[in-house]
């Protein structure tokens, strides 16, 4: 089974992040500054071909678009791992839905993850470097030792570390071990 894991960025920031694994090796790829980054992913997928993906992107609108509750900025996964709304996300939001609209049509399982939520919720131990400045050496090693994956030594950003976490999660997908936040008819999260 191939996945991919996809931290999500601005569409031509150069910060989109996928990260997959191959011989036993973790690979990461980070998007180019001023490149179109739904075309350069959508390019990716048809090269690697994942059975499914992990995106670090809202896929959901919250309920209240869909006559499912009264609240019109967060969906429940949101309240539960306390993320931001797909509202505030606004336009990533909606470029993050047509991928995975894209994506499904084309027989690819896409799941919601949220790197975040995975380390408060699945590493608590690791949250004293998460995001931390100077820290991503650190995370990486207690990660390396925690899960026994071999990770590049280039990784030098959070969206690339993020991006790792993505991937993780798929790993946990993969295993029946990942925690679902969320109602399936409003949209869910795995971690």
């Amino acid at each position: 089974m191939r996945w991919i894991g996809i931290d999500y960025g601005a569409k031509t920031a150069g910060t989109t992040c996928v990260a997959w694994e191959e011989n036993n090796e973790l690979h990461v790829v980070v998007s180019e500054k001023g490149e179109d980054t739904d075309a350069w992913l959508e390019a990716i997928i048809k090269i690697y071909k994942p059975d499914f993906i992990c995106i670090d992107a809202p896929l959901s609108l919250p309920g209240g678009f869909y006559n499912k509750s009264d609240n019109f900025f967060y969906r429940k996964c949101d309240q539960e791992l306390q993320a931001m709304s797909p509202m505030f996300l606004g336009g990533l939001t909606a470029r993050a839905m047509r991928l995975a609209y894209i994506w499904k049509l084309n027989g690819i399982s896409v799941y919601e993850v949220y790197p975040k939520g995975l380390v408060y919720k699945a590493y608590e131990d690791l949250i004293f470097c998460y995001k931390m400045k100077d820290q991503i050496p650190e995370f990486l090693f207690r990660l390396k030792k925690k899960l026994k994956i071999n990770i590049p030594d280039n990784i030098h950003t959070w969206h690339q570390v993020d991006a790792i976490l993505a991937w993780i999660s798929g790993w946990r997908i993969s295993k029946g071990k990942s925690i679902i936040f969320g109602q399936l008819e409003e949209g869910t999260i795995h971690v």
